[in-house]
């Protein structure tokens, strides 16, 4: 899928070695002007430093916070978005993405310096998550994927993209998770109980409520 905006995906050795349904690289695999790096710290990346330091890109960094310039529809007048729209006339918009779970992405920003100085856009009201073989720890997360097609909606929407196939990533996305149920299904058939404990009945039907124990990792403001 060819996109004017770059994305950069930074992911975290967990997701490349041991998460199986790893949305991070099938949305890298689906857009054209991406790249997907794997590291904690990217402070002496050479490559990830070569784009935020290249005169010809804006690097932005998404993640939600009172700071962040909130692209969704309804604040398309924001002195945020106004100067976005400013420096992507004239440069490429480069966006970088944290591919890791919440509690691992609060490290690998910390471990940043030069992703911490980064502007920071975020989204807002967006759906639910879709995926269903997977918990989220609470609502208003997503999967990255989904934060992808999201961004790509509320840049749409902002006159910075041109998201022509919504449905694309949405529909790879669903037949991955069909994919995997099915597995699921066929390890189980076979008496294979390991298969049943990774994705309980409920998970699988979307209907296990989420207990969160720990501290939100949005607010209500930013969750919408």
């Amino acid at each position: 899928m060819p996109t004017r905006t770059k994305f950069v995906f930074l992911m975290h050795p967990h997701e490349h070695k041991r998460v199986k349904a790893n949305t991070g690289r099938l949305t890298h695999l689906c857009l054209r002007d991406s790249e997907l790096h794997i590291g904690i710290g990217f402070d002496d990346h050479e490559a990830v430093q070569a784009l935020i330091n290249d005169p010809r890109n804006f690097p932005v960094l998404l993640y939600p916070g009172r700071d962040a310039a909130d692209l969704s529809a309804g604040r398309q007048d924001s002195p945020e978005l106004a100067a976005l729209r400013v420096q992507a006339e004239s440069r490429r918009l480069v966006v970088f993405l944290l591919d890791a779970t919440w509690r691992k992405v609060r490290p690998m920003l910390r471990l940043s310096l030069s992703l911490q100085r980064l502007p920071r856009i975020m989204f807002s009201g967006a759906a639910p998550s879709r995926y269903v073989i997977k918990r989220q720890p609470e609502p208003g997360c997503l999967s990255t994927l989904e934060a992808t097609h999201e961004l790509l909606v509320a840049l749409d929407r902002s006159g910075l993209e041109v998201y022509a196939q919504p449905e694309q990533l949405l529909g790879l996305f669903q037949r991955m998770q069909d994919f995997q149920i099915q597995r699921t299904a066929e390890n189980a058939g076979r008496g294979d109980r390991r298969a049943g404990r990774r994705m309980p009945a409920g998970d699988a039907a979307g209907l296990t409520a989420v207990t969160v124990k720990r501290r939100r990792i949005f607010s209500a403001a930013v969750a919408g």
